[in-house]
């Protein structure tokens, strides 16, 4: 009786396609990365503001290593600047980045090690003996494909290696984490700012929403020891819209004045504006620099008169507690958290930078509701991805495909070097390409669905876009190979077998998804080679980029998911993988010293989340060992049994490290020494001017507002734009760190005067949380709200 049949399934030309695509495409990817270094080093010296910007921009006192205009004179600092003077200079959020990438690169070098080392020798050799030669190929002999028998216990026994390898490093870096944790802790900086030692208290009964209330939490509940100062949140309703309103039009006037005073010279026209009635009809022509000069004024006095108000506005549902020294607040912090005195959360304040201040009034209800609908539109977005996954499948396929298909046969058979090309170069690019835009989306339903801070939210991207890439580039991706390959040996069996012979052969379906999971290795080693303006405009085209970690963070765990369950089962994919980490080290390394910078410094809170997601690849790449082993013919059925314990040794070494380490991660954990030396502030001196509320405060009721500012060369030429006496007098710019520039007073606005010497970012003056204004959704208000200024 006929079966799937997989010398047609696998055939000799499918065999041969796959070595031509994998080499077409790492022959591209070669040429590519040979004409990207060369580019680089070419435009490098001459282009610095591109490729060193925070050798001129860098921080305080902390400027990178110095980098020589030779062509090659960024690989010395690279190679000769180690850990302890990156920290200082780059932050711990940065230096965890490149820890777990140096974990990345030496992890898969030693697995690269003893699979290659070990299995591709016993692999080549079993297929050289046991294998007619026209039933392999080149990358299938390298696999575990068609071996059988007790020779798997080699490969289990690789499994097991793996297990321990990873187990070991992962011990030697959490190590060095706790204690680069701890050196952060007690570094001046962190000691020293106001917000390492001051308490959140969010989910506050309205009983208790007041200043008197947050202190009678703390005094009830008996914390060890008293807070210096509280503050109690109030309601801003919609001033952070207007301010944002005020902040837009400023620079709608910036851009009508360099405009109509370009070259120094004033323009023959004034700019106009149409301003539109009701659905487009009944517009008419207003003077755009007396229109946005107006609503400035305007727009300047509703906010004036709603920070006013504030004390009379109703209390929210947080508020912060400062301690009067480090240690206290981490150990204030570290006993309440578990008991929710009065149903409150106690915990470590973040960075005032890091609060995502439009969830800080969520009620638990509102948190509940937010999440199941973010996770039903993450649901629906992971389901309208499947459309790109079939088509990167049917490019990986084209193979199979092509039997369906008479363009693809002709095609095949007529060039089969071009086809070969194509479907090596294609999937892995579209991939790409679809790629790009998910953890943007990602990112904004994690927001949507209550984070609290920028850090945090950064914690919960790295979960679901991990989640996403395994469940779908993994398991999906491969499920669509099986229906090409279970389709096609169907089709091909309805014409000799009768429709119960057919039903009865799907028994050897689950053989079909193992061995294409073991094929569609050839995919992988294809993926892993992929891998006139105003001065407000100049200054903020100049700072320098924002590292984004979840992304990165998430795609160097994809690749190190497909390395590892590749690893037993197809050894030139751990090798691929390894020589990309490899790769990619040093290219984050030089990013980090020399381009990005870290938007809020967290301390490397994301170390404990990616770990966690490493050691649950092993336990992936072991269940797949599992189903590998348990179909393998010739192999005894109870012997898969011996491929399950690293599961359960996994498992329990994820528990041991968060009893020895998790605690000391996430606290600072003073001896009595420190306790005893650590610097104590007054009461008196955290009360007086109210520096608790400035600080933790809503950011909309501290900023400042933008301040209009114009090219010094055109300053003369308002005369001739402004009607009126025009006064002198100084702007401090909040974008200067509060330096004072000279300005003009024309119509009851300042205009500040810009050099050009100070149109370039510069950290040292410019203040990144820009009074902490800085809200991923920035709603704009109503029609009806805006059309009262």
């Amino acid at each position: 009786m006929p079966s799937f049949n997989e010398s047609d399934l696998f055939n000799s030309e499918s065999r041969a396609l796959g070595p031509a695509a994998v080499g077409s495409q790492v022959s591209l990817m070669s040429i590519i990365s040979v004409v990207t270094i060369v580019t680089f080093n070419v435009l490098r010296p001459k282009n610095k503001m591109v490729y060193e910007p925070k050798v001129k921009y860098h921080v305080g006192n902390k400027p990178p290593p110095g980098i020589s205009d030779s062509l090659f004179g960024w690989l010395p600092p690279l190679l000769h600047t180690k850990e302890p003077e990156l920290v200082d200079k780059l932050g711990l959020d940065a230096i965890t980045f490149l820890r777990f990438g140096r974990l990345m690169r030496w992890l898969f070098t030693g697995v690269t090690a003893l699979t290659c080392g070990i299995l591709l020798p016993v692999n080549a050799v079993y297929n050289v003996k046991k294998v007619s030669s026209e039933k392999r190929d080149v990358l299938s002999m390298l696999t575990i494909r068609d071996v059988s028998g007790n020779i798997l216990f080699v490969h289990v026994a690789v499994t097991y290696l793996i297990t321990f390898l990873i187990m070991g490093f992962v011990y030697i870096h959490w190590k060095k984490m706790v204690e680069l944790r701890r050196q952060w802790f007690r570094s001046p900086e962190y000691v020293q700012s106001f917000y390492t030692r001051t308490l959140q208290v969010t989910h506050v009964p309205k009983e208790y929403q007041s200043d008197d209330g947050i202190r009678a939490i703390f005094e009830t509940y008996k914390a060890p020891y008293p807070a210096t100062s509280v503050h109690i949140g109030r309601k801003v309703e919609r001033l952070p819209e207007l301010i944002e309103y005020h902040n837009a039009t400023v620079r709608k006037l910036e851009t009508y004045l360099v405009k109509y005073l370009k070259n120094g010279t004033v323009g023959k026209k004034r700019p106009t504006i149409r301003i539109c009635g009701i659905c487009g009809c009944g517009w008419r022509k207003r003077d755009a620099i007396d229109f946005y000069t107006e609503k400035l004024k305007r727009t300047e006095a509703a906010v004036e008169e709603y920070r006013n108000q504030i004390d009379t506005r109703k209390a929210e549902s947080y508020g912060f507690a400062s301690m009067a020294a480090v240690p206290y607040a981490h150990i204030v912090a570290r006993e309440l958290k578990d008991r929710h005195p009065e149903g409150t959360d106690i915990s470590l304040a973040p960075n005032p930078k890091d609060i995502i201040w439009d969830n800080m009034d969520k009620t638990p209800a509102q948190i509940r509701t937010k999440r199941k609908i973010g996770f039903l539109w993450l649901c629906l977005v992971c389901f309208f991805n499947t459309v790109p996954l079939f088509i990167i499948s049917f490019l990986a396929n084209l193979n199979q495909i092509k039997f369906y298909v008479p363009f693809l046969r002709s095609w095949a058979s007529a060039s089969p070097s071009s086809f070969a090309v194509v479907s090596g170069i294609l999937p892995p690019t579209i991939s790409g390409i679809f790629g790009f835009f998910l953890p943007i989306i990602m990112r904004w339903l994690s927001q949507f669905m209550g984070a609290l801070t920028y850090s945090k939210l950064d914690r919960q991207v790295v979960r679901h876009y991990f989640a996403f890439l395994v469940f779908s580039q993994l398991v999906i991706f491969t499920l669509i190979g099986v229906i090409f390959n279970a389709g096609q040996a169907i089709l091909e069996d309805i014409g000799t077998d009768n429709f119960k012979d057919i039903v009865n052969n799907l028994d050897t379906l689950p053989h079909i998804i193992n061995r294409t999971y073991i094929i569609q290795s050839s995919y992988w080693l294809t993926f892993f080679p992929l891998f006139g303006r105003t001065p407000r405009d100049i200054r903020e085209w100049t700072q320098p980029p924002e590292f984004p970690y979840a992304v990165y963070y998430s795609n160097l765990l994809f690749m190190a998911s497909v390395g590892l369950v590749f690893a037993p089962l197809a050894p030139l994919v751990s090798l691929a993988a390894a020589i990309v980490f490899w790769m990619s080290s040093w290219v984050f390394k030089y990013q980090l010293m020399f381009v990005f910078i870290s938007k809020v410094e967290s301390g490397g809170r994301l170390w404990n989340v990616v770990i966690n997601r490493l050691l649950f690849l092993v336990v992936l790449m072991q269940a797949l060992m599992v189903l590998t082993i348990g179909l393998q013919p010739g192999f005894k059925r109870l012997y898969w049994i011996s491929t399950i314990p690293p599961i359960f040794i996994i498992a329990l070494f994820k528990v041991h490290l968060s009893r020895l380490f998790s605690d000391q991660f996430l606290y600072y954990t003073p001896t009595d020494d420190e306790l005893s030396a650590a610097k104590v502030h007054s009461e008196g001196a955290d009360q007086k001017g109210n520096r608790l509320e400035r600080r933790f405060g809503h950011p909309s009721l501290q900023t400042e507002l933008f301040t209009p500012m114009l090219h010094a060369e055109m300053m003369p030429l308002l005369s001739e734009v402004y009607r009126g006496k025009i006064g002198k007098d100084q702007a401090k710019l909040d974008e200067y760190g509060g330096q004072k520039m000279e300005a003009q007073v024309v119509e009851g606005i300042k205009i500040a005067a810009i050099e050009q010497r100070d149109l370039e970012y510069d950290p040292a003056l410019y203040r990144r949380d820009r009074g902490e204004l800085d809200w991923d959704t920035r709603s704009m208000a109503s029609t009806a709200f805006m059309g009262n200024i």
